[in-house]
């Protein structure tokens, strides 16, 4: 991974972790909501579409071994 990857990962990480168990997918999803708007502004409603697509597909999916 990228040093920019490294810190978006620590970012949620650490956002999760200051979140209760109980409040962790509210959390999420509006972390994915707000990520979502700024790709929109800055790409377009359909790149952001496609991203926010696959994004779902790979947690449905569940990490490859």
């Amino acid at each position: 991974m990228s040093a920019a990857s490294d810190a978006v990962v620590r970012l949620v990480a650490d956002g999760l972790r200051e979140q209760a168990p109980e409040t962790r997918p509210l959390f999420l999803r509006a972390l994915l909501a707000h990520a979502a708007a700024g790709l929109t502004l800055l790409e377009g409603d359909k790149a952001a579409s496609e991203v926010i697509y696959r994004l779902g597909d790979a947690m449905v999916a569940g990490p490859k071994s």
